[in-house]
This record gives structure tokens, sequence and C-alpha cells, in this order.
């Protein structure tokens, strides 16, 4: 096995040459960053190997060279390496390129609700995202970035409800969660088929995830069930309609003239926002019977990239009130 995790650093050492590896170690021995390339301006393609998951994970990061926090950006169901992950669906890189604060965005997770779980699946392998966002890379980005140790996360679609299912998981770690079109009541039934459903299309199967429907797992995962662990932190929950909003037309550059573009943000996209807002009002009326704070946005639109670009740019102040910049 250490010849084999070897080779690999190896590897990718040769498929990096143009770029020092600037902080290594072998990964027999722990998490580590293999390397960091300067994309230009305030970017970097990093790459860490995580023990947990005894594989190379690559992020991009946008990191304003000096001491800041960090906000984590997950990616939706496919994690990033179909349709692209944040920096590319969105103008998360030019938003972000003057504020103060660390942007990591993990490219992979593909129908992993970044969690970790409980076994390991034939078709994804093994994984184990909590751990590794939770536990093993921000020592590694506080050594190496310096950030300060004030957290955010946010997510969208699948990675909504992970964003939330994070903070829970580890308490006091992050100040300020986003959550846009979530999915968030994984445990009621109709959400866990809808689970189900979503990994399914992947390959994978949901039960390697939390084991079987009605499982305790699906319950310890529930941002709704557990909600009252949220109190403290600061809160940006949005989903839409399922409705035309401002997106929905065909001057809208996300649909570029594109009549079949149009048509299906506003069928497929539509019915899946509208599953969507339903289960993300569990959770806000959830919050609002606990007294828990939290900034509420609910508008027109369907489920698809351009509400969620807005809904990073509507959400940042809150974001940056909490991490105190």
């Amino acid at each position: 096995m250490r010849r084999l995790l070897r080779c690999l650093v190896a590897l990718l050492a040769v498929t990096a040459a143009a770029v020092p590896v600037v902080s290594a170690a072998d990964p027999a021995r722990g998490s580590a960053i293999l390397d960091v390339r300067p994309l230009g301006g305030h970017q970097y393609q990093v790459t860490v190997y995580s023990a947990a998951m005894n594989r190379p994970i690559t992020l991009w990061m946008s990191h304003p060279d000096r001491p800041a926090p960090l906000l984590y950006l997950l990616n939706a169901v496919d994690g990033g390496e179909d349709g692209g992950p944040w920096n590319v669906r969105t103008d998360a890189a030019r938003f972000f390129a003057d504020k103060p604060v660390n942007v990591v965005v993990p490219i992979g997770g593909r129908a992993s609700y970044y969690t970790d779980w409980a076994s390991a699946d034939p078709v994804l392998g093994r994984n184990e995202w909590s751990t590794f966002l939770n536990r093993e890379l921000p020592p590694l980005l506080a050594g190496r970035f310096r950030t300060t140790g004030r957290n955010a996360v946010a997510g969208v679609s699948m990675s909504g409800a992970s964003a939330l299912d994070l903070a829970i998981d580890a308490p006091g770690m992050y100040q300020a969660v986003g959550a846009y079109s979530p999915s968030p009541n994984v445990s009621d039934p109709a959400m866990t088929s809808l689970v189900y459903s979503q990994l399914a299309t992947f390959g994978a199967n949901a039960t390697n995830m939390w084991g079987p429907p009605g499982s305790p797992g699906w319950a310890a995962h529930d941002p709704v069930v557990n909600a009252a662990r949220l109190r403290g932190t600061a809160l940006f929950i949005s989903a839409g309609t399922g409705g035309s909003g401002p997106h929905e037309n065909i001057t809208d550059a996300s649909i570029a003239g594109n009549p079949l573009t149009l048509a299906d943000r506003a069928g497929v996209g539509g019915a899946m926002e509208g599953m969507v807002n339903g289960s993300t009002h569990t959770l806000t009326d959830r919050l609002a019977a606990l007294g828990i704070p939290a900034t509420v946005d609910y508008r027109p639109g369907t489920h698809s990239w351009p509400y969620w670009q807005d809904a990073l740019h509507n959400s940042w102040p809150v974001f940056a009130r909490a991490l105190g910049v």
C-alpha cells in the first residue's frame, strides 16, 4: 500500500512538473497539500491528499494574499465534474477577487452529499467528505494560506443540505451557512426517495450512505430534525417558487437565445424547484418555531445556476458580518 501511495504522489508530481510542489508529505502518514498551482490573479488550483478517502482532491481557491477567513462553496449533484464547478458556472472568481476571504471549491464529490458514508460504494468508492472538509483540510489551509479560524459554508441543490449538515457535524466551526435551493428534510420518505433517485443517476446506492431508508443515519443527517443545533449560526436560506422568474427569458445571458434551453429550464428546472420549495419551507418553518434567526429569500424562478449566483451575491453580506470582514 505504501509503495502504491508513493507512486501516486510521484505521478502527481510529474503531471504538475511545471509548478513545484510547495508542501508535501508521505500520504501514508496523513493528509497533505501536494501542489499549489497559480492560475492568475488571486486564483489557485490546490491538490490535497485526503488520508480518509485515500485519494487526491482538487480544489479551486481564491486567496486574498493575506490572513483571512474561509468560505467553502460546495457544488451540485455532479460535484462540479460534469457541468463545471462554482468558478466555471458563476462569476464567483470575479465577485470574490477583491473580497477579504479565502474561497474554496472542492472539485469532485458527485452524488456524495459531501458526507461520510457508512460503506464504500462500488461506483463512487470511499466517501469521507465530512472528515475531509471539517477535520483534514482546515489545518492544512491554515498552515499554507493563513486562514483565521472563522469559516462559512454554502451549498446548492444537493449540497444545500450538505452545508447545513456540515455545520451540525462540527458545532462552532462555521459562523455562517448558506443553503440555496436545498432539500433539507432528507429523512422524510418523499425526500429519501428523491435522494435515492439522484444518486442512482450516477450509479450510486444511497443505502451505502446512511443505511436503508428509515435507518438512524438519515435522521442524524437531517437539518430539519437537527435544526436546534444551528442556533448561533448566521443562516441564509433561499429557494424559488418553480414559476418563471427574471432568468426565464429568451434574452437572458444564460439562455443565449436558445428556446430549447428556455423550455428545459422552465419545465425540468421549474418542477424541481417547486419540490425544493416545499422542502425548504419545512426547514424555515422549523427554524421559526425554534426562534432561530435566518435570512430567508423565497423568490420566483427555477432550479438553475443564475439564481444560485444571485443567492451567492445576496448572502455575502450575511457571511461578511458573521466572518468579521
